[in-house]
């Protein structure tokens, strides 16, 4: 498995399997991480507005001065701007933050809606969340006309299940070029990823290592692959996710991990069995549930 690997997109583009993310990665330091995966061979940086540092990463792309044609560039539309008129506008606000032309790949973050404003996530006095009324439908519809414009390449969505993916399919003149979903073997959502595979639908993997200071990658069953292909846990996880079909995109800030992730190597039969065991007679672990955090249910 090569990390220089490509996957088809249903719109004929190319999408490399490898990236790095850059959710929580601080502005003080992100732009630095992206200088030095690009600068080891990345070529995917996954960015989003929400996480504040589309400037810091938009600096480092252009000081690489990689072509930007080698590149691709993912970033989200927030849950703050579903209204079919805040779409366009949000797009434009990151590709100023980037300072791009245009992203590869547009996806809607999350299929809820926030109130439409400058509140990221606006809450009343109680603290509760306080939603806009708009279905994820409209919302889709509306990127799809940003395709139009080539401020972006492709369209997609990001944390959709298969019934939310159902809903936008039944309407979409353009099918979703990615859904970006949180897998790893603790929760490799096999029947997600048939569903989209049917569908023509790529799929990124985000926290492909578990969360940060997970337990996962320090598992002894995924340690045991490692040694015996004489590399670190977390490029049992990264090759994982590739022999898949999904690309990955773990996040580091930390200039060593993120040269030592970019390591190839290939899992035999007996490693995948061996992971897929991960969860045998267990219920799928999520790091990253919104229930947890905005404490509402958005995969059941």
């Amino acid at each position: 498995m090569s990390l220089g690997r490509t996957a088809k997109l249903n719109t004929g583009a190319s999408i490399p399997l490898f990236g790095l993310g850059t959710w929580q990665s601080k502005p003080d330091v992100v732009k630095n991480a992206v200088k030095v995966a690009l600068n080891a061979g990345y070529r995917h940086i996954d960015a989003a507005w929400i996480y504040g540092n589309e400037k810091e990463v938009g600096e480092a792309i252009r000081e690489s001065n990689i072509p930007r044609e080698q590149l691709f560039i993912t970033t989200k539309l927030w849950n703050n701007s579903h209204r079919s008129e805040d779409v366009l506008p949000a797009l434009e606000a990151s590709l100023k933050n980037l300072g791009l032309d245009y992203v590869d790949l547009y996806l809607m973050h999350w299929p809820v809606a926030f109130k439409s404003g400058p509140a990221a996530v606006a809450r009343d006095d109680a603290g509760n969340l306080i939603f806009e009324d708009v279905d994820i439908t409209a919302t889709y519809q509306a990127m799809e006309k940003l395709v139009e414009t080539g401020k972006t390449k492709a369209i997609g969505v990001s944390n959709y299940s298969i019934k939310n993916l159902e809903k936008i399919l039944s309407i979409a003149k353009i099918v979703p070029a990615a859904n970006q979903v949180e897998l790893h073997p603790e929760n490799p959502q096999w029947e997600l990823l048939q569903f989209c595979k049917d569908k023509g639908i790529h799929i990124t993997a985000y926290s492909p290592l578990g969360s940060t200071d997970s337990p996962l990658i320090k598992r002894d069953e995924i340690s045991k692959i490692a040694a015996k292909h004489n590399t670190n846990n977390a490029n049992v996880l990264i090759a994982w996710g590739q022999q898949r079909g999904t690309s990955v995109i773990p996040k580091s800030v930390t200039d060593s991990r993120i040269i030592a992730n970019f390591k190839d190597i290939e899992l035999d039969q007996e490693d995948l069995a061996a992971l897929k065991s991960l969860i045998d007679g267990k219920a799928p672990h999520r790091y990253c549930d919104p229930k947890d955090f905005w404490g509402i249910e958005i995969f059941n």
